[in-house]
């Protein structure tokens, strides 16, 4: 989308985001929403030494649907995550990326199985929060980051950019496309206990003046962590290419394959009334550890197409469409409940539980994304705007057999049990067809020389269809909807902005198709979301840095159940969150330094039971803080020691808060160093992951009525080297 705003041109490349392993000895550090990439190879002896000060600006972050305006400009909160970020960070997952962003949390991320985030405290669908260069996708499956040029986050309610989303925000993965050089890169990787990668990166150009490219991505790894019991594979294939067919056109395709087989590791628990001491813990310890278990297999093949071609005068018209095919073997012994204490959302007081046989094999996902869009820029009398305007069209479907989930036996948490395995199928499982058409407007409209009114509009059209294995319990219905968006952002100074904002978004609900419901299969009405944020935002040569409050209101269903045995699912009141954001960075001489934190205050308002109201929700922290810094070391050039800080606040356990773990902090070291040698750039670099080896309970999910525990991993080291030929 051509830009409103017209980025400050800048020598500089943006710097490492990290931290000094001496964080401790540090000052206060200054904040910011955007990091940045790691800093160029040290010059060699023979190359002219330039001083570099400044930082550069935030880019712009391509989710949020209004092109290529600065975040700094922007009246949202976005976050961009570069592949640079990642790698320096020792980051392999979409879970791993909440140690860079206090807006970012936990959402049941257990080892080996796909990642589960929160924003603003709440849970992002993985069938309708997740994006993959701009269109849906589904997110049941392991994502690979090795072929991703970043990872944004749009943080707040996303009806503008989504026809059906939850309310904290979107997550986008963005595709490692043909650079304009040729490039060729290898990286060798190890970390504790056994885990080794190897991946390449090669950049071709090819024709007259370099107008077609090719680039390819491949990686293999043998995983081998610290966790006992869960050594496994990852495999990737990636190709990506685009031809210049005009000066006004480009054409884009890739193509992606993956593979990870894994073995999962399920969450500890309360024993009985107990909240136990994550120091008595032993992290490495895998409950899934019987000698039938199977690991978890997930393999996934997408790719896409898109055109865009220019048509003069700041238009240009783009049209992109995307196939996605996932296979899931879901396997794993997982402990549920205490039957011997009729207590089933825990563990036994004495620390044992009910162990399940679950098996859900030849799960298969398919998803078919497209989406035409007209952008550019128009000016009426006094009023300037950059205009998008196009309609999205999609459709998944979710294949599944009969799945095993069978009372197997008891186990212990010490691990130290056997239980006979029972793979018959006895359970049905449930197919589902969705499709949807979506129709956008967005207009960015320049008032005047500071002022600026930003405006979305979103319309919904949704058919949704399930049905059990065996032809049971069939439901049919569908929906629309339109989710506005509106802001006003006022240009304070050349480096100050303010802006407020007010937006919907919206979920749809239905009723399970189940005889004890007395509205079973039946839709709700759709469930609206709303947000206001104000904020302010600074970005100098300097330093950049924010400050947002934000208030989201989302309508909650529940199930209201009487004596009777019957249940009706309803909407019942709301989950309210409220919160401030503050995020800032800034390069001083030597050092680069970002930190970011929030408050949030989550509760529960308006339900029929007066007991209900003021709750916080369970693994939701109120106070968050991540500080990162780099510190580039004048005595050897090329050399930088890193260092991270995360710290979260106390989460609740249980849904009437009569529970709860401890906040915990911990830091992580790391150091990068780059040089050339023989002729080409290398890369070494080395982290340890929980330096003090903190033992804590890092997140709390209550999932399936269950209350689930996973402690933080231990201190663990990592190293790779990365040649540039």
């Amino acid at each position: 989308m051509a830009s409103l705003y017209r980025p400050r041109p800048s020598p500089l490349r943006r710097s490492a985001l990290g931290a000094a392993a001496w964080l401790c000895c540090l000052g206060a550090p200054a904040w910011s929403q955007e990091a940045a990439p790691a800093s160029s190879p040290a010059p060699s002896p023979a190359a002219e030494v330039v001083t570099i000060t400044g930082r550069a600006a935030a880019p712009a972050v391509g989710i949020s649907g209004f092109g290529e305006v600065p975040a700094a400009r922007a009246p949202f909160q976005a976050l961009s995550i570069s592949n640079a970020m990642l790698a320096d960070a020792g980051l392999a997952s979409l879970a791993d990326i909440t140690r860079l962003d206090a807006g970012i949390g936990d959402a049941y991320n257990a080892p080996g199985y796909w990642s589960a985030l929160t924003v603003r405290g709440f849970i992002l669908d993985n069938r309708f929060n997740y994006r993959r260069d701009g269109l849906p996708i589904n997110a049941e499956t392991a994502i690979s980051l090795a072929n991703k040029e970043r990872v944004e986050i749009l943080k707040g309610t996303s009806g503008a950019q989504a026809g059906t989303s939850a309310p904290g925000g979107l997550a986008n993965v963005v595709v490692k496309r043909p650079l304009p050089e040729n490039r060729r890169s290898v990286l060798l990787g190890w970390k504790q206990d056994g885990s080794l990668q190897a991946a390449t990166d090669i950049n071709q150009r090819f024709g007259a003046d370099g107008a077609a490219g090719l680039r390819l991505n491949a990686a293999a790894e043998r995983l081998d962590p610290t966790l006992a019991h869960s050594r496994g594979e990852r495999y990737l294939l990636a190709a990506a290419g685009e031809a210049r067919l005009s000066p006004d056109s480009l054409l884009e395709a890739e193509i992606e394959w993956s593979r990870q087989s894994q073995p999962s590791a399920p969450g500890f628990s309360m024993l009985g009334s107990v909240v136990p001491s994550a120091k008595g813990i032993d992290p490495d310890l895998n409950l899934n550890n019987q000698p039938w278990a199977l690991p978890v297999v997930f393999e996934g093949t997408t790719a896409s197409l898109r055109w865009t071609r220019n048509l003069g005068n700041q238009w240009r018209v783009i049209a992109h469409g995307m196939a996605q095919e996932l296979r899931t073997d879901d396997r794993i012994a997982f402990p549920f409940g205490c039957s011997a204490e009729n207590t089933y959302d825990r563990y036994c007081s004495d620390g044992s539980f009910d162990l399940y046989d679950f098996r859900s094999e030849g799960e298969r996902r398919h998803s078919l994304a497209a989406a035409f869009a007209l952008e550019g820029e128009a000016t009426t009398g006094p009023l300037h705007h950059q205009l998008s305007t196009g309609v999205t069209w999609s459709r998944y479907r979710a294949r599944l057999g009969r799945q095993a989930y069978n009372y197997s036996g008891t186990g212990n948490i010490s691990g130290d049990y056997e239980a006979p395995a029972a793979p018959e199928l006895t359970d049905e499982n449930t197919n589902r067809t969705e499709r949807s058409t979506e129709l956008h407007l967005r207009d960015a409209i320049k008032l005047s020389e500071p002022l600026t009114l930003w405006a979305g509009l979103r319309h919904s059209q949704l058919v949704r269809d399930s049905v059990r294995t065996d032809g049971s319990r069939a439901t049919h219905y569908d929906q629309s909807f339109t989710t506005p968006w509106l802001a006003l952002s006022y240009q304070l100074s050349e480096a100050v902005m303010a802006y407020a904002s007010w937006g919907e978004g919206v979920e749809s609900d239905v009723a399970p198709n189940r005889s004890f419901y007395t509205n079973a299969g039946q839709p709700l009405p759709a469930l609206k979301s709303r947000q206001w944020e104000i904020g302010l935002k600074g970005e100098t040569r300097q330093a950049g840095w924010s400050l947002t409050a934000f208030d989201i209101r989302r309508p909650l269903a529940v199930d209201a159940c009487v004596d009777d045995g019957s249940c009706t699912r309803q909407i019942d009141g709301n989950a309210r969150h409220r919160g401030i954001e503050a995020s800032a960075d800034t390069r001083q001489g030597a050092w680069d330094l970002r930190a970011s934190a929030m408050w949030l205050k989550a509760r529960r308002e308006g339900a029929a039971n007066p007991a209900d109201n003021g709750l916080t929700p369970t693994n939701v922290a109120e106070r968050t803080l991540k500080l990162q810094t780099t510190y580039r070391v004048a005595a050897l050039p090329g050399l930088s020691l890193l260092g991270y800080l995360s710290y979260e606040g106390q989460r609740m356990v249980l849904p009437d808060n009569s529970a709860r773990i401890p906040g915990w902090t911990r830091v992580d070291l790391a150091s990068r160093y780059t040089l050339r040698a023989a002729g080409h750039d290398l890369t070494l670099r080395l982290g340890l992951d929980n330096a003090f080896d903190r033992r804590a309970w890092k997140e709390s999910p209550y999932q399936f009525g269950h209350a689930y525990l996973y402690p933080l991993a231990p201190r663990t080291w990592r190293a790779s080297i990365q040649a540039d030929l």
